[in-house]
């Protein structure tokens, strides 16, 4: 089934002006048609219609997909009185030294949390086991860069715009008819609204077609 998804304002990249009212036509892992939404309604009828609040982007890419699964412990749940709910590093996580099965469960919970950031695509190192569990989530592996910190950093963050900067320097690729359906809708108003409260705004992401998170 063909699918459309509609947000306040569409934002392709790769250089393309916004579309208000913007809809990227979804068929199988790829993108049908993408443009104003009555255009591509009016091409698709019958097509099933989710409709967002925001801004509809490309997905977007985590340099330091590695880093955050195995020198970052995401606390499950029911750990919140014992560790808080944010993600233990630096310190903190050599004191936990989390064995194999523990982190298991945190590399499994650190890939929804990139995925809830509109995260599509990853940069990883050789872990085995890390690798495995992405691959099953359906990110798409990226080649790691050697040099992308900020002059201040304290380690990579899960919002990949804190390192992109903007959005064209954090989206992977951008939207393209024919090209894979990997996109994600963030509760802002406009591309600068979006960079300055970041992806922790990210409502929905695609990957390959499928709807893969939805905020609650």
């Amino acid at each position: 089934m063909l699918t459309i998804h509609v947000g306040d304002l569409l934002l392709p990249g790769g250089g393309h002006a916004p579309v208000p009212g913007g809809a990227v036509a979804v068929r199988g892992t790829e993108i049908a048609a993408l443009g104003p939404y009555e255009d591509v309604a009016a091409a698709h009828p019958g097509a099933r219609t989710r409709r967002w609040p925001g801004v509809v982007t490309p997905g977007l890419r985590q340099w330091h997909g590695h880093w955050l699964l195995t020198r970052v412990y995401h606390p499950d749940p029911r750990e919140a009185d014992e560790l808080g709910t944010a993600p233990v590093t630096g310190a903190a996580f050599d004191a936990l030294a989390p064995d194999t099965a523990r982190m298991a469960g945190s590399v499994r919970r650190g890939i929804q949390r990139m995925l809830a950031h509109g995260t599509t695509h990853v940069g990883l190192g050789a872990a085995a086991e890390v690798r495995q569990a992405v691959a099953r989530a359906g990110l798409r592996e990226v080649p790691r860069t050697a040099v992308l910190a900020p002059p201040v950093w304290d380690g990579p963050d899960l919002d990949p715009l804190v390192e992109g900067y903007d959005l064209p320097g954090t989206v992977h690729s951008p939207l393209t008819a024919g090209g894979l359906a990997d996109l994600a809708v963030f509760d802002a108003a406009d591309e600068a609204d979006l960079v300055a409260r970041g992806a922790g705004t990210c409502v929905a992401t695609v990957l390959g077609g499928r709807l893969v998170y939805r905020r609650r």
